[in-house]
């Protein structure tokens, strides 16, 4: 889980345009002053249109779009891998700032292309809408289907450089912006054969940054691997001397194995099934483990598809009749028990969906959700067939999977009950709301924020510091309930819990809707030490398992109080100074010492240090009941002074990792990890 302060960006997708209509805005409504006729119709030749709205091909400017340049690159390795041509990818950051992608394919092909009379290689690195993915002649499957990204690449790259090696030699061709500079043309032999691409990302186009994450190269290779059985894919960085290899034999099996990590499984075996449905193939992995809640990966042709689709639909579908069915065929269900629901049934599990077909229709150039009909029917299918044998031939593992899902419709329906039961007594004492939640005033949701406080002492300076038309207070007694090893049943009879899901108004469960957040912004405010760090991450933990949604819109923040107050003068005079970390401390101690021997201060070294510097008391904030209203307001609150982390999900697998390492149950995870980092604690920093 990444904290970040920048302010989240929302990106459309647009049909790609390569004519644009510009007409100067005059006042007038019909004036017979301006002409519009046909040199005011802009076109945009070439590859002009991607550095005029490179946002429309990549998304943004920024972290994201930066890093989407390697994976248009390293997509057409991996399709080639998929095709059957490749066993390797490699991805190479260079020193001097570039990126290179290697495979061992077929190579571009360099022929002389019958519409452009370009080579093939220089077509498809400057002529938008080019490539071997639309007939199916080139590629029967593959993950980039708009035929964009490499001469998207080329035109936002101050330098691209691509060699083929094909037919027992070398052919060259180099690029700057789009334009070809050195042209095609064979310059020696080579044994070799594939594609070497080598690009420089243009500074004036990426403002933010153009240094490449390592992280993010690795974990882009890893899913590669993972989704494309016998393929090795390398990182190697150049400016570290860093390097990363993944080959994973048993391909989606190995990554369910990878996904349950650190959790109890209930059965070694992971179900895997592949079918070959017309043109189409089906992957399904599947393992459950006792955890309360579900990791599904979809993936279309190894793109990853968050929001689902045909594919998702087709998997519960088929997995929620399969268990019903079974469960009833072997009375593990009473004739009068009711049938086990899909929420039921995903309670623990962990699955892999990958399908791979020619003509994927994914909804918008972000691919987050697959349209296709037919895959739905390919999915049910395969599932219902093979998973119905696994049950079968494996009676321990399906009567496990059934008691599983049994117990999650008990808690369910126990949470059902308690849910009304909290909304009867809210009802009964006349509000919704909490009794302890000091609201704001403002109903407009978009400025209303709450921060939710650790103890009586920090409300009570919160609530009498605070802007009360926008601000709300939610305290909190002790530590909330650890909602990794907890299911909903348990939430709704802890008092702290029930507290906050009443005050932001989004419901939990299958009730949840995003749309009926209260606040905008939601604050944890606790103590700068140990247990205030305790009662966040208790607090993510619960949002990141049952609101994931709220995190994901940005509307989860941090507070940051000072650690430090550095004090001048007494009585009226009084003025403090507020620091917010032990190195801005030492920092500003340093500076202001610096100042004083400069003026010609006689500096007194025997002294504690802030006096060298000038100030009369230092002060150490431990906790927020230390500070009074104004203090907390100025500090903490004012929206002009205060600073706020944003918390951002980056990683997703990684954060549920973590989640689970940290906060799950297993004791021996955790004493790893701290005996792991044991070496860089300061013991300055813990309490005792």
């Amino acid at each position: 889980m990444k904290k970040c302060v920048q302010s989240s960006k929302i990106y459309v997708d647009i049909n790609k345009v390569e004519v644009s209509i510009s007409m100067a805005a005059t006042g007038k409504a019909g004036g017979a002053d301006e002409e519009y006729n046909a040199s005011e119709i802009q076109v945009l030749e070439g590859l002009e249109p991607v550095r005029k709205r490179p946002g429309m091909y990549i998304g943004s400017t920024g972290y994201a779009g930066l890093h989407h340049l390697i994976k248009e690159i390293a997509d057409n390795s991996i399709d080639e891998a998929i095709a059957g041509y490749a066993t390797r990818v490699d991805v190479t950051l260079l020193a001097d700032g570039g990126c290179r992608v290697d495979d061992n394919g077929r190579g571009i092909p360099v022929d002389l292309h019958p519409k452009t009379k370009m080579s093939a290689l220089e077509t498809v690195l400057t002529v938008l809408h080019a490539g071997g993915k639309f007939g199916g002649g080139g590629y029967k499957v593959s993950s980039g289907l708009h035929g964009v990204g490499s001469s998207v690449v080329n035109a936002l790259s101050t330098k691209m450089i691509a060699e083929v090696y094909k037919d027992g030699k070398t052919h060259h061709i180099e690029f700057n912006t789009g334009r070809t500079v050195v042209p095609f043309a064979v310059t020696g032999k080579s044994e070799k054969h594939g594609t070497s691409i080598t690009f420089y990302p243009d500074p004036e186009i990426f403002k933010e940054t153009t240094t490449f994450d390592y992280d993010w190269v690795v974990n882009y290779l890893r899913h590669q691997a993972y989704l494309t059985k016998g393929i090795l894919t390398t990182v190697r960085d150049e400016r570290t001397g860093k390097s990363d290899s993944f080959y994973f034999e048993g391909g989606i099996k190995s990554y369910v194995r990878t996904l349950n990590n650190g959790k109890e499984v209930l059965a070694d075996d992971i179900f895997y099934a592949e079918k070959a449905i017309e043109d189409s193939v089906v992957e399904l992995a599947v393992q459950y483990n006792d955890s309360y809640a579900e990791t599904l990966r979809p993936f279309a042709n190894n793109v990853l598809t968050p929001d689902g689709g045909t594919h998702v639909v087709g998997f519960r579908t088929a997995l929620n009749r399969t268990i019903n069915d079974y469960a009833r065929k072997n009375n593990l269900l009473k004739e009068k028990e009711e049938n086990l629901t899909a929420d039921d049934i995903k309670e623990g599990l962990t699955a892999v969906i990958l399908v791979k077909l020619p003509d994927p229709q994914f909804e918008g150039q972000t691919k987050n959700k697959l349209g296709n009909p037919e895959v739905r029917g390919y999915v049910d299918k395969v599932m219902n067939e093979y998973f119905s044998y696994y049950l079968e031939e494996h009676p321990e593992v399906a009567k496990k999977i059934v008691n599983k899902a049994t117990l999650a419709a008990r808690a369910r329906r126990a949470a059902r009950a308690a849910r009304d039961n909290v909304i009867r007594k809210g009802a009964f004492e006349g509000l919704n709301l909490p009794s302890k939640l000091a609201d704001c005033s403002s109903r407009d949701r978009t400025q209303c924020e709450l921060f939710i406080v650790e103890g009586n002492s920090a409300a009570g300076s919160a609530k009498e510091g605070r802007d009360s038309k926008i601000q709300a207070i939610l305290p909190l007694r002790g530590k909330v309930l650890n909602t990794e090893r907890a299911r909903l049943d348990k939430m709704f009879a802890n008092a702290e819990l029930v507290s906050l899901i009443k005050a932001l108004g989004v419901g939990i469960g299958d009730q949840f809707d995003i749309n009926g957040l209260r606040y905008y912004k939601i604050v944890f405010m606790t103590d700068a030490d140990v247990d205030g760090a305790h009662i966040s991450t208790l607090l993510l933990t619960f949002f990141f398992r049952y609101m994931p949604e709220v995190i994901k819109a940005g509307h989860v923040y941090l507070a940051k109080p000072p650690l430090f107050g550095l004090i001048k003068g007494t009585g009226s005079n009084r003025k403090i100074e507020y620091i917010y970390n032990e190195d801005a401390l030492e920092s500003t101690l340093t500076q202001r010492i610096a100042e004083r021997k400069a003026a010609g201060v006689k500096i007194d070294e025997t002294a504690e240090r802030f006096k060298q510097a000038g100030y009369t008391a230092q002060q150490r904030f431990k906790g927020l009941g230390e500070m009074d209203a104004t203090q907390l307001w100025e500090t903490t609150m004012n929206p002009e002074n205060r600073t706020l982390i944003r918390v951002n999900i980056e990683d997703a697998e990684k954060a549920d990792a973590i989640f689970t390492k940290l906060m799950g149950s297993e004791a021996e995870l955790r004493k790893n990890f701290i005996q792991s980092r044991a070496s860089t604690v300061d013991l300055d920093d813990l309490d005792f």
